[in-house]
């Protein structure tokens, strides 16, 4: 094993899809992986008119304040258009920081929330939040959500979906599919929507997260649920892959073969 990996190289970029295509997209991914809950798109907005003029947007009554994962769980499961402002959001909490709403607040940056409940000292608490990838503050004043069968973000700034560990790595075997990459992940440990939303509305690339204990308690996430969070170009070849995948027979749900079986049958047709 070598000492480190050769560097990723780049995609080659390609036209982004309109909101129609991926609303196409995200039908055939629901279809081929048999998802749970709705997959959805968020976008950033730099003027908040701009947001306010989605069709059908819904916005957090007055003086109510929530978490990004509770949102994002409104969107997916009961199918709301969402947007929210910096003052939607908790005070003091890493929600509106990580999608670039607000600088990193003070008792966050130095450690001084955490500490004593997810770090045993400020040390380790302030190193959690200087290593979180997050969209910077100050460009942007608003974040819409929408599931993406609504068409609503034409485009969307990134494509998101809740799948089991079995139905995620399929999509990543069709991200795969055409064009070979390796995908490093990170684990940012609590906090964890760093991971997906924060790291690719930040970095436009695709990120795959293990949900946190706040999205679990407060979104509702469930326990063999992960998080994937993919531009919109990606998201669309992940799941043209999957539908080459399907054509060839590896589809989901996985056949069951039994351990105790004779592998060479199903296995010279898939692995030779």
């Amino acid at each position: 094993m070598p000492d480190t990996l050769d560097p990723i190289p780049p995609r080659e970029p390609v036209p982004t899809p309109t909101g129609a295509e991926i609303k196409e997209t995200a039908e055939a991914l629901s279809e081929l992986l048999r998802l749970r809950t709705l997959p959805f798109g968020m976008k950033l907005f730099e003027d908040v008119a701009e947001m306010h003029a989605i069709p059908g947007l819904r916005k957090p009554g007055e003086g109510r304040g929530f978490t990004t994962c509770q949102l994002v769980t409104q969107v997916r499961t009961a199918g709301f258009t969402l947007g929210i402002v910096r003052d939607n959001l908790r005070p003091n909490a890493s929600c509106g920081a990580n999608i670039g709403l607000e600088p990193v607040p003070e008792r966050l940056s130095s450690g001084e929330n955490m500490t004593g409940v997810w770090f045993e000292n400020r040390e380790a608490a302030a190193a959690h939040q200087a290593q979180m990838p997050r969209v910077a503050a100050g460009r942007y004043s608003g974040l819409a959500a929408s599931p993406l069968r609504s068409g609503r973000l034409d485009p969307p700034d990134v494509c998101l979906f809740y799948a089991t560990p079995g139905q995620m790595i399929l999509f990543i075997n069709g991200l795969q599919y055409r064009s070979y990459r390796r995908y490093d992940f990170q684990v940012t440990g609590e906090s964890a929507c760093a991971d997906s939303w924060g790291r690719a509305l930040s970095t436009r690339e695709t990120s795959l997260s293990i949900p946190c204990y706040a999205e679990r308690r407060y979104g509702g996430v469930a326990d063999d649920e992960l998080l994937m969070a993919c531009p919109p170009d990606e998201f669309v070849r992940g799941v043209d892959g999957l539908k080459a995948l399907a054509k060839n027979g590896l589809r989901y749900p996985y056949p069951p073969y039994g351990a105790f079986a004779d592998p060479s049958a199903g296995m010279s047709k898939s692995y030779g």
